[in-house]
Protein backbone atom coordinates (compact mmCIF):
# COMPACT_ATOMS: atom_id res chain seq x y z
CA UNK A 1 0.00 0.00 0.00
CA UNK A 2 1.31 3.87 -0.81
CA UNK A 3 2.54 5.85 2.19
CA UNK A 4 0.09 7.21 3.83
CA UNK A 5 -2.87 5.63 2.32
CA UNK A 6 -5.41 3.65 4.33
CA UNK A 7 -8.11 0.95 3.33
CA UNK A 8 -11.51 2.69 3.06
CA UNK A 9 -15.29 0.99 2.11
CA UNK A 10 -17.41 3.16 0.45
CA UNK A 11 -21.16 2.92 0.28
CA UNK A 12 -22.32 4.82 -2.76
CA UNK A 13 -26.06 5.14 -1.95
CA UNK A 14 -25.77 6.08 2.26
CA UNK A 15 -22.48 8.08 1.52
CA UNK A 16 -20.95 6.28 4.25
CA UNK A 17 -16.92 5.99 4.58
CA UNK A 18 -15.55 3.25 6.86
CA UNK A 19 -12.30 2.22 7.85
CA UNK A 20 -13.62 -1.27 8.74
CA UNK A 21 -15.55 -4.00 6.23
CA UNK A 22 -17.62 -5.20 8.65
CA UNK A 23 -18.63 -1.43 10.05
CA UNK A 24 -21.54 -1.97 7.46
CA UNK A 25 -22.65 -3.13 3.80
CA UNK A 26 -19.80 -1.45 1.13
CA UNK A 27 -19.83 -1.37 -2.15
CA UNK A 28 -16.35 -0.33 -2.97
CA UNK A 29 -12.72 -0.50 -1.21
CA UNK A 30 -10.24 2.03 -1.63
CA UNK A 31 -6.69 3.31 -0.34
CA UNK A 32 -6.93 6.97 0.18
CA UNK A 33 -4.82 9.62 1.98
CA UNK A 34 -6.41 11.71 4.45
CA UNK A 35 -6.71 14.44 1.91
CA UNK A 36 -8.32 12.46 -0.96
CA UNK A 37 -10.64 10.99 1.86
CA UNK A 38 -11.79 14.73 3.07
CA UNK A 39 -12.48 15.46 -0.91
CA UNK A 40 -14.94 12.23 -1.55
CA UNK A 41 -16.71 13.12 2.05
CA UNK A 42 -16.94 16.51 0.51
CA UNK A 43 -18.29 15.28 -2.97
CA UNK A 44 -20.89 12.65 -0.49
CA UNK A 45 -21.74 15.82 1.30
CA UNK A 46 -23.02 17.87 -1.47
CA UNK A 47 -24.91 14.96 -3.09
CA UNK A 48 -26.81 14.78 0.31
CA UNK A 49 -27.54 18.58 0.31
CA UNK A 50 -28.59 18.27 -3.50
CA UNK A 51 -30.56 15.48 -2.72
CA UNK A 52 -32.71 17.09 -0.27
CA UNK A 53 -32.94 19.95 -2.65
CA UNK A 54 -34.37 17.32 -5.20
CA UNK A 55 -36.63 15.59 -2.38
CA UNK A 56 -38.39 19.41 -1.64
CA UNK A 57 -38.88 19.90 -5.56
CA UNK A 58 -40.50 16.43 -5.87
CA UNK A 59 -43.92 17.88 -5.52
CA UNK A 60 -43.86 20.36 -8.53
CA UNK A 61 -44.19 18.18 -11.63
CA UNK A 62 -44.30 20.60 -14.35
CA UNK A 63 -40.23 20.90 -14.29
CA UNK A 64 -38.91 17.97 -16.55
CA UNK A 65 -36.08 16.05 -15.47
CA UNK A 66 -33.56 17.54 -18.42
CA UNK A 67 -34.61 21.08 -17.63
CA UNK A 68 -33.60 20.66 -14.01
CA UNK A 69 -30.28 22.03 -12.78
CA UNK A 70 -30.86 20.37 -8.82
CA UNK A 71 -30.63 17.39 -10.57
CA UNK A 72 -27.64 18.43 -13.46
CA UNK A 73 -25.83 18.79 -10.34
CA UNK A 74 -26.78 15.83 -8.81
CA UNK A 75 -25.77 13.96 -11.85
CA UNK A 76 -22.27 16.06 -11.56
CA UNK A 77 -21.81 14.94 -8.23
CA UNK A 78 -22.36 11.44 -8.74
CA UNK A 79 -20.27 11.00 -11.45
CA UNK A 80 -17.30 12.90 -9.57
CA UNK A 81 -17.89 9.95 -6.81
CA UNK A 82 -17.75 7.40 -9.17
CA UNK A 83 -14.48 9.63 -10.84
CA UNK A 84 -12.82 9.54 -7.57
CA UNK A 85 -13.87 5.90 -6.47
CA UNK A 86 -12.08 4.88 -9.91
CA UNK A 87 -8.98 6.90 -8.95
CA UNK A 88 -8.26 5.27 -5.51
CA UNK A 89 -10.18 1.94 -6.06
CA UNK A 90 -9.00 -1.83 -6.06
CA UNK A 91 -9.00 -3.68 -9.12
CA UNK A 92 -12.60 -4.80 -8.65
CA UNK A 93 -13.66 -1.07 -8.32
CA UNK A 94 -12.22 -0.04 -11.34
CA UNK A 95 -13.87 -2.76 -13.32
CA UNK A 96 -16.85 -2.74 -12.11
CA UNK A 97 -17.34 1.15 -12.65
CA UNK A 98 -15.93 0.56 -15.97
CA UNK A 99 -18.80 -1.80 -16.72
CA UNK A 100 -21.28 0.55 -15.63
CA UNK A 101 -20.16 2.93 -18.29
CA UNK A 102 -21.22 6.20 -16.33
CA UNK A 103 -17.93 7.79 -16.44
CA UNK A 104 -16.75 10.23 -19.23
CA UNK A 105 -14.32 8.95 -22.12
CA UNK A 106 -10.54 10.61 -22.06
Amino acid sequence: MPEGKKTYYINISDGEIQSVSTASPWNFKIEANDEEITALREIFDQSHSTGWQNFMRAHVPYVQYHYDRENDALDRQLIQTYEMIHKLGDEEARNHIESMGILPEK
